[in-house]
């Protein structure tokens, strides 16, 4: 079995993620030129359209479309899950009537005090998120979306919400059930064995409205939860899939990077990067320091015994396609780009990625035929292509578009593949379709032309959740642990409704070989003088007693040439890729692990 033991190129964040329009004069793909790739973003948009106008013409209240049929089905609680998956899309695609007016019915008619049992995991990253992600676009003049009318009513139906979910953590590990009823909590015959992704993926959507309601308790009971798995990894430092919430013994472990544990090891990082909180850095590190040295069979990833190390499953699972945009997010850019090849060969085989395909006899694997329009090799695809730039992306994606609109695309949406051999057509389309499927294509195409979005020329900086949510690095989310002591920290008043207006100043930053100097930047937009006087009574300027990886969890460096190919990584005294606005630092270890060097392995090209 190959290994992959990289010196574990951590970032503490990268400029990638907090630049605004870099790179807009690169060459496109070569099949794709600019008008092509503005063409392509509009007819992502138009496919957004197709399945949102479907749902809302045919489906709407219910939750999903049957796309075949032209009817709707209730499939998570029977409130309107799709228009509230779809909320932030709206706004990212600047249509200000439909997200206003979808975001004042929500407000009016929206009720969880309904005797409905929901999956928590799905329930917190799809309404739970949809909400916060929408209140927060819908309450700031800043983003350019705000409502006028608008009174917080999402907020408080996401608090509500979130104190519905609340009994699944009353466990003794702290690990939560994985449903509950609405109305009456958690049912006394409820299984007592949950996912690691289940009790591992709740910290951004729980954090973020403790910081938005000054209410610790949901930011203090999901990094319980993480503590918990955590607690019990394996000597290996490996996760399992499935445990028991009462007696923390695992009760399947196999460990992987796909089903079951995937959003685990993405929310580590984000929950770090979004809160600042060092111990999820640490988690991160070491679990994914783990998982490249036991599970990477380059190119590929297997699943393992946690406890040994023996291979379970040589399987590619079509989750695991998340991966190598989580590695753009922690600055590992290598391994990224030759898993995604692998992946993207899966992809151009089929027309799609199946849920399993097996890497012993290089097939689909039985029983997991099907592409429920996934979005996790889309979203990886975006996360490469702003990182280095690279034309294979946008080709990729033009591949995608064909691959839904000539096999997927219904009558009055998109459908579920059942077979990826033969494209057979299911009547169903999940809500993470117009969540995150086509708003990370939208995102891949209108980066190639030259973006002109919240994302990247907002006021703020934004994390996505695993359901493609946009949650914003704003001072009352990011700094809402600082000290009013220190002079121009975030005061915690105790007003959930107060807000931060945003700055007017210029944002423009010192441009270097195309990336961007962010050592004198504030989040809020504000620029580094300490004399700045008091704004909305929250905002006093910059605290100069702490350094921007101390408010912010985030470090800035200026990114450099890539050394010479035959240098190895551990001869490097700071770790560097292509000039690409990615920068990450070196995390020198102290084991004496072997390091391979860059050019020991070559690049998947199709």
């Amino acid at each position: 079995m190959t290994t992959s033991n990289p010196s574990l190129h951590f970032l503490f964040f990268f400029s990638l993620l907090f630049s605004n329009s870099l790179f807009l004069r690169k060459a496109l793909a070569d099949g794709v030129t600019s008008l092509e790739a503005k063409q392509l973003r509009d007819e992502v948009r138009e496919m957004f359209y197709h399945a949102f106008n479907g749902y809302m013409n045919h489906a709407f209240p219910r939750d999903e479309l049957r796309p075949l049929s032209c009817e709707g089905e209730d499939t998570l609680g029977g409130y309107a899950l799709t228009l509230i998956d779809s909320l932030d899309t709206l706004a990212l695609l600047g249509d200000r009537e439909r997200f206003a007016s979808s975001v004042e019915w929500i407000g009016k008619n929206l009720r969880f005090d309904i005797n409905k049992t929901v999956s928590v995991f799905e329930t917190s990253i799809r309404v739970l998120g949809g909400l916060l992600s929408a209140h927060l676009i819908a309450s700031d003049y800043a983003t350019g979306m705000k409502i006028p009318s608008y009174d917080n009513q999402l907020l408080s139906l996401a608090e509500d919400l979130a104190r519905r979910l609340l009994p699944v953590f009353d466990t003794p590990t702290g690990i939560p059930f994985g449903s509950v009823n609405l109305l009456h909590g958690v049912d006394e015959h409820e299984s007592k064995i949950t996912s690691t992704a289940g009790g591992g993926t709740l910290t951004l959507e729980f954090g973020v409205l403790s910081r938005l309601t000054n209410n610790p308790i949901y930011e203090q009971v999901t990094k319980n939860a993480v503590l918990g798995l955590w607690s019990r990894r394996s000597k290996l430092n490996l996760v399992g899939a499935h445990i028991n919430v009462f007696t923390g013994e695992w009760t399947q472990k196999d460990a992987g990077i796909g089903t079951s544990i995937d959003s685990f090891y993405e929310y580590l990082l984000k929950a770090y990067l979004l809160f600042g909180d060092e111990e999820y850095l640490y988690i991160f590190q070491e679990s994914y320091r783990a998982a490249m040295h036991y599970l990477f069979n380059d190119p590929w990833y297997v699943e393992v015994n946690m406890d040994s190390a023996a291979i379970v499953w040589p399987l590619f699972n079509s989750l695991q396609a998340f991966w190598p945009g989580l590695q753009v997010l922690a600055g590992d850019i290598d391994p990224a780009i030759r898993t995604h090849a692998a992946f993207f060969s899966v992809w151009k085989r089929y027309g799609f990625t199946p849920e399993g395909f097996n890497l012993a006899t290089l097939t689909v694997q039985h029983g997991q035929k099907s592409y429920p329009l996934r979005p996790e090799l889309i979203e990886s695809t975006y996360w490469l292509y702003k990182a280095t730039r690279d034309p294979r992306y946008l080709d990729a994606g033009r591949d995608m578009v064909a691959s839904l609109q000539y096999g997927a695309r219904c009558a009055c949406g998109y459908c579920h593949i059942a077979d990826v051999e033969f494209h057979k057509k299911e009547d169903h389309m999940e809500s993470f379709f117009l969540a995150e499927t086509v708003k990370y294509l939208w995102l891949l195409f209108d980066l190639a032309v030259g973006p002109d979005n919240l994302v990247e020329n907002g006021p703020y900086k934004y994390i996505f959740s695993t359901e493609g949510h946009l949650l914003p690095a704003t001072p009352q989310i990011s700094l809402a642990t600082e000290h009013c002591s220190y002079f121009g920290a975030y005061c915690n008043t105790g007003d959930s409704k107060q807000k931060t207006e945003s700055s007017d100043v210029s944002r423009d930053h010192q441009e270097t070989n195309g990336s961007r100097l962010y050592d004198e930047w504030d989040h809020s937009g504000f620029p580094s003088d300490s004399s700045l006087t008091p704004v909305s009574g929250l905002i006093k300027g910059l605290c100069r007693g702490l350094t921007h990886e101390q408010k912010y969890g985030i470090k800035y460096l200026a990114s450099v040439d890539t050394p010479p190919e035959d240098e190895s990584a551990n001869q490097r005294e700071q770790t560097v890729v292509q000039s690409t606005s990615v920068v990450v630092i070196s995390d020198q270890r102290a084991d004496n692990s072997p390091s391979k060097s860059n050019n020991e392995h070559e690049s998947h090209k199709n």
